[in-house]
């Protein structure tokens, strides 16, 4: 039995005061609405309406039964209302996990005129370099980077690509040199970003050549500001997406080595459970982040 049908089956009965008529309402059959109501009364283990061949009367229990079944019906009905303007306007709260470094670099300065655009979005954004549980710990949407992203029943949705480059204060090459080669990376202090997808070894590419350089780092940290920091400090060199390093390159807190060489990328993906019955305050989200990452690719970079 169809517990729904059988309740709205069983009230507009009643409300008609006739099979025929309800199931003309209902585009049922008459079969199928004595089908219900039979059901209905087995379930509850007691007769609701009294009927013969030329009418019908509710019985106690089915007047009484119908107080209840109107005001649940009316409940739900009131549910659905109330849902109509959530789906057509971009409202409630956005859970949403990202990067720090991320956030801090790219988007932070340009998430208050956001929210500005929707006074009715609330935003609770989690700055976490873990990878969290989208599902388990309710998020809406995680922004993650990823060499290579793995398989999932996920929705992921490509943002940007950042390009990586080897850097170190210029105090730093002053006093050792620069690398003109990967292998060179050897003789020269590395600073090491522990949650990277290539942590442990940078690898570097140049006219059909590979080469790979294992990083024995005396300080490895898992912040990427952190690993910025050092460099700022001239305690030795890394590899980092380029836009964490964008304005330290340009105002020459930082310089760039093995230019000639081209190294890894880190595409950033928003990941999301499904695009089926895609929520307006998910859908305004991913239209802003694909907006405000589009707007960095279209800046040339300080050096090619």
């Amino acid at each position: 039995m169809d517990r729904l049908t059988a309740l709205k089956v069983f009230h507009r009965v009643a409300e008609l005061n006739s099979f025929a008529e309800a199931g003309r309402s209902l585009g049922l059959s008459p079969a199928a609405i004595s089908k219900n109501i039979a059901e209905l009364e087995a379930h509850l283990g007691a007769r609701l309406i009294n009927r013969t061949t030329r009418r019908m009367a509710l019985t106690e229990e089915g007047r009484l039964y119908l107080e209840h079944v109107t005001r649940g019906l009316d409940a739900l009905a009131e549910a659905d209302q109330a849902l109509c303007p959530i789906k057509t306007t971009p409202s409630g709260t956005l859970k949403v996990s990202a990067p720090m470094t991320v956030i801090l670099t790219r988007l932070s300065a340009a998430i208050p005129e956001f929210l500005s655009r929707y006074p009715d979005l609330k935003l609770d954004l989690h700055l976490d370099d873990r990878r969290v549980d989208i599902i388990r710990e309710s998020f809406d949407l995680a922004i993650r980077g990823s060499d290579n992203l793995e398989d999932s029943s996920l929705i992921a949705r490509k943002l940007a690509v950042m390009s990586h480059v080897l850097c170190a204060a210029p105090s730093y090459f002053e006093k050792h040199g620069k690398p003109e080669t990967p292998t060179d990376l050897k003789a020269f202090t590395s600073i090491r970003f522990s949650l990277s997808g290539h942590a442990d070894i940078w690898e570097f590419s140049k006219e059909g050549r590979t080469e790979q350089v294992t990083v024995d780092a005396r300080y490895s940290v898992s912040s990427s500001l952190a690993v910025r920091d050092a460099l700022r400090a001239g305690f030795g060199v890394s590899l980092m997406p380029y836009p964490y390093v964008e304005d330290d390159l340009r105002e020459g807190r930082l310089q760039p080595a093995l230019e000639d060489w081209s190294t890894v990328e880190t595409t950033l993906y928003a990941v999301y459970p499904s695009r089926q019955h895609l929520a307006p305050k998910l859908r305004v989200l991913l239209d802003f982040l694909i907006e405000e990452f589009a707007r960095d690719s279209a800046r040339p970079p300080i050096f090619t």
